[in-house]
């Protein structure tokens, strides 16, 4: 080719390449656009159970066999953990510091809710209901009208009533000690990702926690009898306002975790046990959720969403669940759920607040069919109906939900040994036996 030639073509493509290179942007699907928008992770994070945690992106080690994650998980953060063992079988963003709306419920269930006996009386003032946030969900509490501990809490759980949190908090001294109390009890379980302004999760500038630290919450909450059965109420009576010379009436209340009690478009998943959801303007949705499948019980928290696809948060949760059942085994762990600071890491129990039971013996709330058999359990003189979709309730208690019976030791040999206890005691029990699942 001539030197005027190459001149020529040089020229043109000078000329040419910048359309060239313009036109798949110009076309660039919408999926990508927003992708491309979203808000990026931090480069570092917290290594606060495993330094690959630490590392943005999708964190996950296939053994062969392993299936693959699923394709369609849009959330911001997201960790797929064993409850009983506190591997963490895939994340994504673990420790990224989000907005937790209602997840954040869980820490203030967890702090609060061992304080105050169920029976407990509380006449509502004014000031218990002071300072709610606009649009706060709410159960529906009126002032000067008396709800008993277990009412309060059924409002929590099931509504994710911030009229109930506030007046729990009012009880316990208010809410600047409730925030306090509830950083601190953050602080033991080492979910150092977050950081509370207000106790219900409403928007609020710089409370934040991370899909991690959910997860480690809600691990801890599950083993508090009472806090397991309030997760997994799908329904439930709740008192009304009371006039002179006239019975109480109550009203339903449902608990608004879709993957619990079931929506248009979201079915109830099989074995889920709770725990939390929320929704707000600065968050977007998040959720945490328990499930349990012959004899395994995942935790699964995902959050913000970014698909329009209708009720994204528990669609992917349910798709991580189902990826966490069918990989169990078949992955190496990329990090663990670390226990409470002070837990005695050989054969103490956790800091849960509640005992669990020996193998073999039911947990309060642990059978359903015995719950409906002896009728409805009173508190305050309301009932409260324990049921979920499809008439099994799953409550994750006794010899089968064995989160931290004993809190695991540090390191991956110590695990191999507890994964070995825990399947010498599932394979010793016969058919007989109440605990084991048919």
């Amino acid at each position: 080719m001539s030197a005027s030639k190459r001149t020529a073509w040089a020229v043109a493509a000078a000329v040419l390449l910048p359309l060239v290179v313009a036109v798949p942007a110009a076309h660039a699907d919408e999926g990508k656009d927003a992708k491309d928008k979203q808000p990026k992770p931090p480069a570092t994070m917290s290594v606060v159970g495993g330094s690959l945690l630490g590392k943005p992106g999708t964190q996950a080690q296939l053994l062969p066999g392993a299936p693959v994650l699923p394709k369609e998980l849009s959330a911001r953060s997201w960790i797929v953990a064993d409850a009983e063992s506190g591997d963490v079988l895939a994340a994504h963003n673990a420790h990224w510091r989000l907005a937790p709306a209602s997840t954040l419920k869980m820490l203030f269930a967890d702090t609060v809710l061992p304080k105050f006996e169920k029976t407990k009386n509380h006449l509502v003032t004014t000031q218990d209901l002071a300072g709610m946030g606009s649009g706060s969900s709410l159960v529906g509490i009126k002032e000067k009208q008396t709800y008993s501990v277990h009412d309060l809490w059924l409002g929590v759980f099931l509504r994710s009533g911030n009229d109930a949190v506030h007046v729990l908090s009012a009880m316990n001294g208010g809410i600047p000690q409730t925030v306090k109390d509830m950083n601190e009890h953050a602080a033991e379980l080492q979910a150092l990702d977050t950081h509370v302004v207000s106790p219900d999760g409403y928007d609020a500038p710089g409370q934040v926690s991370s899909a991690y630290d959910l997860t480690l919450i809600a691990r801890n909450g599950m083993q508090k009898p009472d806090f397991r059965e309030y997760a997994a109420t799908s329904r439930a009576a709740f008192p009304g306002e009371l006039k002179p010379g006239k019975k109480r009436e109550t009203f339903e209340i449902q608990n608004t975790n879709r993957l619990l009690t079931g929506d248009f478009g979201v079915a109830p998943y099989q074995g889920i046990a709770g725990v939390k959801n929320g929704n707000t303007t600065h968050a977007g949705s998040t959720f945490t959720g328990v499930a349990e499948r012959n004899g395994k019980v995942l935790l699964v928290t995902v959050m913000n969403p970014s698909s329009k696809e209708q009720h994204a948060v528990y669609k992917e949760t349910a798709r991580l669940l189902d990826w966490g059942f069918a990989a169990a085994g078949k992955v190496t762990p990329v990090g663990e759920l670390v226990p409470p600071a002070s837990a005695r890491t050989d054969t103490g129990p956790g800091s849960g607040g509640g005992t669990a039971p020996a193998p073999g013996k039911e947990a309060p709330g642990a059978s359903a069919s015995a719950t409906a058999a002896a009728g409805e359990e009173k508190s305050g003189g309301v009932g409260i109906a324990l049921s979920v979709a499809g008439g099994v309730l799953v409550l994750l208690a006794g010899a089968v939900f064995l989160v931290n019976r004993r809190w695991p030791l540090a390191g991956s040999g110590s695990r191999r040994q507890r994964s070995r206890e825990a399947r010498a005691l599932r394979e010793s029990r016969t058919p007989q036996d109440p605990d084991v699942n048919p």
